[in-house]
């Protein structure tokens, strides 16, 4: 069937595209620019004009038809909404947000116009009778980046890399004779092209409010500038306070930044807001027994989930340390996908009555 690729320049779409050639698919092959570029060499984006010649170079050589798709006002809207968390004391993750809104979010429109029956892309992921599966390599596993994808939309998606390494990725590149074989993985977030966040959100707005460091009581521990520059559970660029100390709260009104020793930031429960299922979502009020990641390199702690409209109540069977609010939180079945929301809060009142 014909199968349209995302490819983003690097040699994991890459790779996608190729095995899903070899299958016999008619393969057509898009790169969706972000319209961020770096003022330097050094500054990169792996959505950059450069990375869109290395996804041109690779279709011209699998002879796959291929187009540039012009995305910038969107990403600028990802762009804003990441200053504003910032702003607002939370820490967010753009790359789930760009997944549910921009890249599943067109894809199939852009499939539907060039008559494309399924959507591919290169994340470690499964897809398995329309449930979305944790892929063979754990280590590259992306599924805590996939929750948002709508539900209906798994029937259509195709994840070929699912069953491979990444080893095993750079071999096959490497075999067929793709110019992205040997190419450098990208791990920052695509616009952040100087490698400091904060550039984006003083560029987006100005910087968080500046304020205090405080201890629980409220004692101060001394000055900062503007806390967009934290995120719960950070122990670098903090007064030196004899022993090490890590962020466990952001105030925006006031702009306390409160500080606590390493016990301080374990945390047993929270509330996740905007909930998505890609299973039937339980009933409310029901125990719904999962492992839960609360970032992307996290590894899944058991809690019991009780839902309550969009959102639900989450207690962990052992304290996690650093829930952040403005994360996402992924809540998994061994190897399923049950779903994800957002992190509100932590230490939420069981409910009563």
């Amino acid at each position: 069937m014909r199968v349209l690729v995302a490819m983003s320049g690097g040699v994991d779409s890459s790779v996608a595209a190729w095995l899903l050639q070899q299958q016999g698919h008619d393969v057509v092959g898009v790169f969706m620019r972000n319209g961020v570029a770096g003022k330097s060499a050094q500054e990169k984006s792996c959505c950059s004009a450069s990375d869109a010649r290395d996804a041109a170079v690779v279709a011209d050589r699998l002879g796959i038809p291929f187009y540039a798709v012009d995305y910038a006002a969107e990403f600028g809207a990802l762009m804003d909404h990441f200053a504003s968390e910032y702003r607002r004391g939370r820490t967010p993750n753009p790359c789930v947000l760009c997944n549910q809104q921009l890249k599943f979010g067109h894809l199939f429109g852009l499939a539907d116009d060039v008559g494309a029956q399924a959507v591919a892309t290169g994340h470690y992921a499964k897809v398995e009778a329309g449930e979305l599966r944790v892929a063979r390599d754990r280590q590259k596993d992306q599924t805590y980046y996939l929750f948002g994808v709508p539900r209906p939309a798994l029937l259509r998606t195709m994840f070929p890399l699912g069953d491979l390494t990444k080893a095993e990725v750079r071999q096959l590149a490497a075999g067929a004779g793709l110019a992205t074989a040997d190419k450098p993985e990208s791990m920052e977030i695509c616009f952040v092209t100087s490698g400091d966040y904060r550039d984006v959100v003083r560029a987006r707005g100005g910087t968080g409010r500046p304020g205090r460091f405080v201890d629980r009581s409220g004692r101060e521990l001394g000055r900062h500038d503007g806390i967009d520059g934290f995120t719960i559970g950070q122990r670098k660029g903090l007064p030196a306070l004899g022993a090490p100390h890590y962020v466990a709260a952001i105030d925006p009104g006031s702009g306390d930044v409160t500080l606590v020793p390493r016990d301080g930031v374990q945390q047993t429960a929270m509330f996740v807001a905007g909930v998505r299922w890609l299973v039937d979502a339980p009933p409310d009020g029901a125990a719904l027994p999962a492992q839960v990641k609360v970032r992307a390199r996290h590894e899944p702690v058991a809690a019991t989930l009780v839902a309550h409209g969009d959102g639900l109540r989450a207690e962990f069977a052992a304290p996690v340390a650093a829930i952040t609010p403005g994360q996402a939180a992924v809540f998994y079945d061994g190897d399923r996908v049950l779903g994800g929301g957002w992190i509100e809060a932590v230490d939420v009142p069981a409910a009563t009555g």
